[in-house]
């Protein structure tokens, strides 16, 4: 009889510590879907209109940097080396908004419908008339009569460089004069193309500015033209 007893004392002390261990495995599994749930989710640029702005400045940058690899001259190091610090910089900004890091669209910059950027409008002779030479709108573009529309259908974004107003481009020297309006709210920048890159227009930071719209690193409806 004590030894039945003795063996049914030592099943139930097996069974609450097989218990036991049921319950904390059952704890440390729910402790594991409790943090994963709130581990900040990682955004995609097609989740995101500021990661794909992004994205799309660094693919820009990347493109700029293959083209001068593939066509080099005596200063194609230096750009490259400087498109390079560009996309560093915005790799940071892609960590601090909670993007892809290294995320690449290239592409992106590519004709669209034309209606996504209808043609400007010109200002009426006597609006034009009134209006001072060189004076600047919303976004610091000046009334010129002779602009000319140019790449239409394209985005417009940053290439992340520092510096005065400027922009870069594939399709025009240093020195033209271009004048990029968001059509999302209205403002414009006159800037002078300084450098070259991998599409139609880059705006540096201080450009882009002027006219982007809070929390955005893309222009999706843009009205780009040559004034100068």
């Amino acid at each position: 009889m004590s030894r039945r007893r003795t063996l049914g004392t030592k099943k139930k002390i097996a069974l609450l510590v097989s218990a036991a261990a049921v319950a904390g495995g059952g704890a440390f599994v729910m402790a594991s879907t409790s943090n994963a749930a709130q581990s900040p989710r990682t955004l995609s640029a097609a989740d995101s209109n500021v990661c794909q702005g992004l994205a799309t400045a660094l693919g820009n940058n990347q493109k700029f940097i293959d083209g001068q690899r593939a066509n080099p001259d005596a200063q194609s190091a230096a750009r490259i080396a400087n498109r390079e610090a560009v996309i560093a910089q915005i790799k940071v900004q892609q960590k601090a908004s909670g993007c892809v890091v290294g995320e690449s669209a290239q592409g992106s910059q590519s004709t669209q419908p034309a209606q996504s950027a209808p043609p400007a409008q010109s200002a009426p002779p006597s609006q034009a008339a009134s209006a001072p030479a060189g004076n600047a709108n919303a976004g610091g573009a000046a009334a010129s009569g002779s602009a000319q529309q140019v790449c239409k259908g394209s985005t417009v974004t940053l290439s992340g460089e520092a510096g005065a107003p400027a922009a870069s481009s594939n399709q025009f020297p240093a020195g033209t004069t271009l004048k990029v309006t968001n059509l999302d709210n209205n403002k414009s920048t006159t800037v002078k193309v300084t450098s070259v890159s991998g599409s139609c227009v880059l705006l540096n930071n201080a450009a882009f500015e002027q006219v982007r719209e809070p929390g955005k690193f893309l222009i999706r409806r843009a009205v780009i033209e040559k004034v100068g």
